[in-house]
């Protein structure tokens, strides 16, 4: 063990005391949001929605200071900020940078259901973090370990828990400004707005068309799975099952080529050229450049304050 380590004994109960706890604490709150926000419409195929995904363009018709936001520089300034916030080594900066992404919700009048339900439904891939770190956090001098009874040999790091806790929050900051920065105006106006920020056109258009027919192959998945389970198909962990999943699977792969092909000759034929037609012009006004400057001082500030203070209960990594 390295010298200066502090270390702290505690009674065995202790951490099942705290995970329990915390896994309580964190079913209650899914309860919770089920209870408040009701059932909604389950997706095609049945199953719950995804969650983790952050929404696209489906609050494009509100009214706020984000849909009002010129796009180019929407997607410039508050890309600046999320990468000034994962680069963030402090907690109070972390939980500042956090403070602001959730005001940018509010500020953007969206229903506070949608992103509370995405942050639950990364909770148990973040909950890995605070859970395996403080025990695999390489000890140095001016760690405080905390050792429970009869488990000496695996000490607990208070360093490894505030370098989790800073990942966990600097993540979700940043999932919180997913939604006012692609929430709020239709997603071809975004897809624009790379292209006018010098984004290479051919991956714009990548993103756009993937994002158009996505759920077309999710629904074709779905109706091969429901097809399959109507010839009596079901899953189990023998060789038949991964044969049957993995013929399913080249199934898709080629209907979805042979389905691209057709597009691409459709579009064709339709005139294109390689770059997709448009008249969308974009106007940016004196509050749209008070906006973006806001939020790149923002982030910058936040930056300059993590690596030039030393704030109360800062830890360095």
């Amino acid at each position: 063990m390295a010298a200066g380590v502090h270390v702290i004994h505690l009674p065995l109960p202790v951490p099942f005391l705290v995970l329990g706890g915390t896994l309580l604490l964190w079913l209650a709150a899914r309860r919770l949001l089920k209870f408040l926000t009701g059932r909604e419409e389950m997706p095609e195929g049945g199953g719950e929605p995804d969650y983790s995904i952050p929404l696209v363009d489906s609050q494009a018709q509100g009214d706020s200071p984000f849909h009002r936001w010129d796009p180019r520089i929407k997607v410039a300034a508050l890309l600046c900020f999320m990468f000034c916030a994962a680069f963030l080594q402090q907690l109070p900066c972390a939980a500042a940078a956090l403070v602001v992404g959730g005001g940018a919700v509010v500020f953007a009048r969206i229903p506070l259901r949608y992103p509370l339900r995405r942050l639950l439904a990364m909770g148990g891939f973040l909950g890995m973090f605070v859970v395996v770190m403080p025990v695999t956090v390489p000890v140095k001098s001016g760690d405080t370990l905390l050792v429970f009874n009869h488990l000496s040999f695996l000490p607990f790091s208070v360093r490894g828990l505030n370098l989790a806790l800073l990942i966990c929050i600097k993540a979700v900051a940043v999932a919180l400004l997913v939604d006012p920065l692609l929430a709020t105006a239709p997603f071809s106006h975004t897809v624009k707005a790379l292209v006018a920020l010098r984004v290479p056109p051919i991956v714009c258009q990548m993103i756009l068309l993937a994002y158009r027919y996505v759920f077309v192959f999710q629904n074709e998945s779905n109706r091969m799975a429901r097809g399959m389970s109507a010839r009596g198909f079901q899953k189990k962990t023998d060789l038949r099952t991964l044969r049957n999943m993995g013929n399913s699977l080249g199934m898709l792969l080629v209907r979805s080529f042979e389905r691209t092909q057709r597009v691409h000759d459709a579009m064709v034929s339709r005139g294109y050229g390689g770059t997709l037609p448009g008249q969308l012009q974009f106007h940016a006004r004196p509050g749209d450049w008070l906006k973006g400057a806001f939020w790149v001082l923002a982030g910058i500030a936040l930056l300059v304050a993590d690596r030039l203070c030393t704030l109360p209960t800062g830890f360095r990594f």
